[in-house]
């Protein structure tokens, strides 16, 4: 390969994005949930969809997990095309992923040493290696020695803590977090965007955070985009997210009942 083409190639990978939406449209029945929605996520960084409840932010994520397909649109994941693909495409681009829910989503019958050991456990790791695994991601997480509890003994804080543990030991290249701070108190809200922001930057990974969480988004955000009536009408750094000149971006970013928006 040619001294130009190495150049190529390596401005290509630098500028390709990690995910890439396009022109996504999904309707159940009569009811248009997104009406073309467009998203481009770059390699590394933390990107936080914003938008009230009912905005589609949920069937945005749903269909980076492949649980629904489009009406119309496409979604790539390292320029491959994930909609539509065959199941085998499909299961290799999901494996990619490392998933964090609203409530953790623990295994109640299991303490927390086996939740995270879970996924390692049936990639056939040995158990050995699985222990030492388990002990730096409970360190990682900020709880160290806590292996053998279980989920009921967590406060929720935790057990999103847990959650996050869980994901993070099998080496996803992207995060899919779906309302982290939801149901946790301000301050454990704070610590859950600490920790984001801490496994992003210690395991390069690239991170999707579904939220209508605005305080949360500017403490842990690189870059933000907002839906509204089933479009993004807003993407761009924190900082242009606070002193955008949109009606609809200022009354969501100021909390505010006077504006465009409806509330209720």
């Amino acid at each position: 390969m040619s001294g130009s083409e190495l150049l190529q190639k390596e401005l290509k990978q630098k500028f390709m994005a990690k995910v890439r939406i396009e022109n996504l449209h999904k309707s159940f029945g009569s009811n248009s949930v997104l009406r073309g929605v467009d998203l481009s996520v770059e390699p590394g960084e933390i990107f936080c969809i914003l938008g009230k409840s009912g905005t589609g932010k949920s069937v945005v994520m749903k269909h980076l997990v492949g649980l629904i397909e489009p009406d119309e649109g496409s979604i790539y994941v390292d320029e491959v095309r994930f909609t539509g693909s065959e199941p085998a495409v499909k299961d290799s681009i999901i494996r990619k992923y490392g998933i964090l829910f609203q409530g953790a989503a623990l295994f109640d019958s299991m303490n927390i040493y086996d939740n995270i050991a879970f996924g390692l456990r049936r990639s056939k790791m040995d158990e050995e290696k699985i222990a030492g695994i388990v002990a730096e991601m409970l360190d990682q997480v900020g709880l160290p020695g806590m292996g053998d509890k279980w989920p009921s003994e967590l406060s929720g804080g935790m057990q999103k803590r847990a959650g996050l543990a869980r994901a993070i030991a099998m080496k996803p290249e992207i995060m899919l977090y779906d309302e982290p701070t939801t149901g946790v108190d301000p301050i454990t809200g704070g610590s859950v965007d600490r920790l984001i922001v801490k496994m992003n930057r210690n395991f390069g990974i690239t991170s999707i955070v579904i939220t209508h969480d605005i305080n949360s988004a500017f403490r842990i955000a690189d870059r933000m985009s907002m839906l509204f009536d089933g479009r993004v009408i807003f993407t761009g750094t924190p900082d242009d997210f606070k002193n955008s000149p949109d009606p609809y971006v200022r009354q969501f970013a100021e909390g505010t009942v006077n504006g465009p928006i409806n509330v209720i």
